[in-house]
């Protein structure tokens, strides 16, 4: 058994995602980590079209011959489902088996609507359409943020993401309680759907770093890598005084603290192929650290950084500066980056 594997039996609340839609490594993952869901966007489908592209080269010729009027991005975004609903089917039947609480794909409408409540809207329920086992992925932006209480009253489980801070996670959380009384209060089930929030830890980590680099101080390096744990832990806390019914998920791994630290909770770890294999290489005490507090002396010192305590105290912003904060400024232009790869790489095969 797996260090992983350990963690999940030990601990069956805790989920483990695969943090892709590659349907080799979704197989490792469902194997050696008894994985129980997986993820995708247009970034994470340029990556392996990257290492597996000759496994999808003739699924691209095929959607552009079978669509002679389609524009690059309708053929970038035909691509985008093709991949996750191949890696959808081989969860399928683990979603069946626990009425909608595993076995999800997480699917991201367009990043580019991150402005846009009614565009994120009309985009998740269009991609929620194309399996049960379905939901989608949003920027908690302040749009974000309207857009998931909709996108929950009309029946889609979501997954907030571009998120990285406390204030975010409990905007995203209050919302989707919003949508959920709303479809409650009409007699809709509520009861399979799985609504998650992401915290994108590591880059919350690699946000301060680089913050730092250009203040004339510098702290520790050793509290620069319990960063995002910190503010998973406060969120976290908050959650379970609150009940909210949002699901808290941690992603962007860069250490073990982002493994070892979450051993416990009733949380979901994304995590990459190369991080499980990490993970399952390195001997780990199974034990419940969820509830243990981040050491106070990197806490304090993480405290003296004012980019750190807007992300780790509850009212540390409002909805209207999310998208303004350095992490997600930084993550939005990546994202939107890697989608301008993949219609890049379309367009080769559309010109030819």
């Amino acid at each position: 058994m797996t260090t992983l594997q350990e963690a999940i039996k030990a601990f069956p609340q805790m989920e483990v995602w695969n943090d892709s839609c590659s349907c080799k490594e979704l197989q490792y993952a469902l194997d050696q980590c008894a994985a129980s869901g997986a993820t995708t966007n247009p970034a994470i489908v340029f990556n392996v079209l990257k290492k597996e592209l000759p496994d999808w080269e003739d699924t691209i010729k095929q959607i552009i011959a079978d669509n002679p009027t389609f524009t690059e991005d309708d053929v970038a975004w035909k691509v985008i489902e093709a991949l996750g609903l191949k890696a959808a089917k081989l969860l399928e039947p683990m979603h069946e088996q626990n009425h909608g609480q595993r076995g999800k794909i997480s699917f991201q409408a367009n990043a580019k609507f991150y402005q846009n409540p009614e565009k994120l809207v009309a985009h998740a329920v269009q991609l929620a359409s194309l399996a049960p086992n379905i939901q989608i992925k949003a920027p908690a932006s302040k749009a974000g943020i309207e857009a998931f209480e909709e996108m929950t009253y009309q029946g889609v489980s979501i997954n907030a993401t571009v998120s990285f801070t406390v204030p975010q996670a409990l905007a995203v959380a209050e919302a989707v309680e919003r949508g959920l009384k709303r479809r409650e209060a009409e007699g809709k089930d509520t009861s399979w759907m799985h609504p998650v929030c992401t915290i994108m830890g590591g880059r919350t980590d690699d946000y301060l770093k680089a913050y730092l680099k250009g203040k004339d101080y510098i702290i520790h390096p050793d509290a620069l890598e319990w960063a995002g744990v910190a503010v998973f832990k406060n969120a976290y806390k908050i959650y379970k005084e609150r009940g909210y019914r949002t699901k808290l998920l941690f992603a962007a791994y860069r250490n073990l603290h982002h493994f070892e630290q979450f051993i416990g909770g009733d949380v979901v770890l994304t995590i990459t192929s190369d991080f499980q294999k990490k993970y399952n290489g390195t001997k780990v005490e199974i034990k419940n650290n969820m509830d243990t507090p981040v050491p106070q002396k990197w806490l304090d010192e993480l405290l003296t950084i004012d980019e750190f305590r807007r992300a780790y105290e509850p009212d540390g912003m409002k909805p209207e500066e999310f998208q303004h904060y350095g992490a997600f400024l930084r993550t939005i232009n990546q994202f939107l980056g890697s989608y301008a790869g993949l219609v890049e790489l379309v367009r080769k095969y559309m010109i030819v």
